[in-house]
């Protein structure tokens, strides 16, 4: 709640009163400032908020048209990614999903075992390059994995026979979560050299 100047007493952070008197010109033109910024913050926030939900319908109809035209008939591997333009393609829209990706601690640290395991049992030169790989995808950033390397391991599925690399491999897929998902608009408008320059609507927070 905004305090004003006809108020007789305001209220500080401590919830205690303090006559107007005593209130400094500088504290009471922050009071009226940041009110106004706030109460036009909330307003746009809600007219992205509408926005954005209008360009997702919008660019849904637009998926949905064009998988009929070319007669599309599964998306089962599509993961939501599609890039559109209007007819002289001087407006491009993105849409991207970002998939965050969690790892089961106990699962992921007996798939860590598991490749450990694989490694002492093949010490030859034949797998120092698969000691690369696992010593740098179970490397921790903060105290974190990272996802991308972790999962890049997955790529030699095909590659690598040997039963304990295997397990290992099904450990990592069975690790896996999938918490949430964010879809993501872009906006972009093509310059007068042909270069496209992004509109910065922030929609990835709304």
């Amino acid at each position: 709640m905004i305090q004003q100047v006809k108020d007789k007493i305001w209220k500080d952070e401590s919830g205690r009163d303090v006559p107007v008197d005593y209130i400094t010109l500088s504290l009471r033109m922050k009071e009226r400032s940041a009110g106004r910024i706030l109460n036009q913050s909330m307003k746009l926030n809600k007219e992205l908020e509408a926005f954005k939900t209008e360009v997702s319908k919008l660019c849904n109809e637009v998926f949905e048209k064009s998988l009929k035209e070319m007669k599309v008939k599964s998306t089962a591997d599509f993961k939501g990614n599609f890039t559109w333009f209007n007819f002289d393609r001087s407006i491009k829209i993105e849409v991207s999903i970002s998939e965050r990706i969690e790892f089961d601690d106990l699962t992921i640290q007996a798939c860590k075992d598991k490749l450990d395991d694989f490694l002492d049992a093949n010490i030859d030169s034949k797998a120092e390059f698969v000691k690369e790989l696992v010593t740098d995808a179970f490397s921790t950033s903060r105290g974190s994995l990272d996802a991308k390397k972790v999962m890049s391991l997955l790529k030699y599925r095909t590659k690598i026979a040997d039963p304990l690399f295997q397990d290992a491999l099904n450990l990592l897929s069975d690790s896996i979560r999938r918490p949430d998902s964010k879809k993501y608009f872009r906006v972009w408008n093509r310059q007068e050299d042909g270069s496209y320059e992004l509109i910065d609507l922030n929609f990835s927070s709304i």
